[in-house]
């Protein structure tokens, strides 16, 4: 427990925080690599050069600050980042490492302004922050380890397919290199691919949803490849397109994350997808037809044009064998030959509103581009859906979807 006094000078720096957060965040991770290169080997590259994760740190940092009387209030939070931390292969050895370079990286960003008095509160909270960290995370690693078909860490798969499945995206699909049983999971969820890549100093570890329905012998992860190899971003995903091939063995984790259906409600589903972003909601699709096959739902999917359009045939064979299912396509920039899809340009919300079910009972998921969520969130927020009932993924480190208040699409 903390102190009275304690929690009152961490409250007294959220606005600080809300200022420096960045700078601060952006010191702490100079300071780690410095010190500690080997993490290197845990953290995606791609988000340190864009800023990502110190971002999606500061404001991890200042939602524990403005909340420290009430650390409850995170709890889902921290769980989110725990199911991360958790496939990746943090550690509670990690955690002290973590909080001597940020309390030396508030130090060095505030100058005099962080009075011993300050660093000292802060390092009581980041104890306390910490230990919760460390109770949740032993709490998934002892699940995922213990359930049926479950594993520590990484497990070697060998890739028994890999199928082009638009000009851009290409699945994988993975068997257990022991001939043993998967661990099941729930649609929506990701593994953790580990890589060593030729001419790359440090393991890559990238997170990708998984894009079949649970319950297979198989795990299937369907590739975006990104532009460039010289672009952090890139390096992975084209190595998993140009240079992983049928036979090869991929390094996973077990099943994580706090994003997926609720196959228990029974109220009309809308799934919505912009891009690669698709892959979590096929996923929920094929499990819900296969488990809910009485369950309205509606599949918006919004591509560049067909050629990049991936697992469209998936979808329409899905959509077709029941009653209950919709699908909608729609193509930003469609090409002369491409047919089959519902709406030219972008998702609005005047297009949202006459294909979307009637009434307000409906639950919601999506994910995709940034700017695709963010429209699409807003749509849904002035469509008067209750914010309870949206559901939304990020790939990567958690962006910002705007204010909340109603907002024209």
């Amino acid at each position: 427990m903390l102190q009275a006094k304690t929690i009152e000078i961490i409250k007294s720096t959220v606005p600080v925080l809300e200022v420096h957060g960045e700078a601060i965040t952006s010191r702490f991770y100079q300071l780690l690599f410095q010190k500690h290169p080997e993490l290197l080997n845990i953290f995606n590259h791609a988000n340190q050069k864009k800023g990502r994760q110190q971002a999606a740190l500061a404001n991890a940092v200042y939602a524990a600050a403005a909340n420290i009387d009430k650390l409850e209030a995170i709890i889902p939070v921290v769980k989110q980042i725990a199911h991360k931390h958790r496939s990746l292969g943090v550690k509670p050895e990690h955690y002290p490492v973590v909080g001597e370079n940020l309390l030396a990286a508030i130090k060095d960003v505030l100058g005099d302004a962080a009075t011993d008095e300050i660093i000292n509160a802060w390092a009581g909270a980041y104890g306390v922050i910490a230990d919760a960290f460390i109770g949740i995370e032993k709490e998934m690693y002892e699940a995922a380890e213990t359930q049926k078909g479950g594993w520590e860490d990484f497990r070697p798969f060998v890739v028994a397919d890999k199928v082009e499945e638009s000009s851009v995206i290409t699945s994988f699909y993975l068997k257990p290199q022991d001939g043993k049983e998967t661990a099941d999971f729930r649609a929506g969820q990701y593994i953790s691919v580990k890589m060593e890549i030729p001419g790359e100093k440090n393991t890559h570890i990238r997170q990708y949803s998984l894009s079949d329905a649970p319950g297979k012998e198989y795990y299937r992860i369907s590739v975006k490849k990104e532009a460039g190899m010289e672009s952090p971003d890139g390096v992975v995903s084209n190595y998993l397109h140009n240079g992983v091939k049928a036979g090869d063995v991929l390094y996973l984790s077990a099943p994580a994350g706090d994003f997926y259906l609720d196959d228990k409600v029974e109220c009309p589903l809308v799934l919505l997808s912009g891009g690669v972003g698709l892959t979590p909601m096929v996923s929920m699709l094929k499990t819900a037809s296969e488990r809910q096959p009485d369950r309205d739902v509606t599949f918006i999917h919004a591509a560049i044009s067909g050629k990049s359009h991936a697992l469209r045939d998936e979808v329409l064979a899905v959509t077709a064998e029941s009653d209950h299912m919709t699908s909608y396509f729609v193509y930003e920039k469609p090409e002369d030959d491409d047919e089959g899809y519902e709406k030219s340009g972008y998702v609005d919300i005047d297009w949202l509103r006459d294909v979307l079910p009637t009434g307000q009972d409906a639950e919601y998921y999506f994910c995709g581009p940034l700017p695709f969520m963010r429209a699409v969130y807003h749509a849904l927020l002035e469509l008067n859906v209750a914010e309870e009932r949206i559901h939304f993924e990020f790939f990567g480190p958690a962006g910002d979807l705007g204010k909340k208040e109603k907002v024209n699409a």
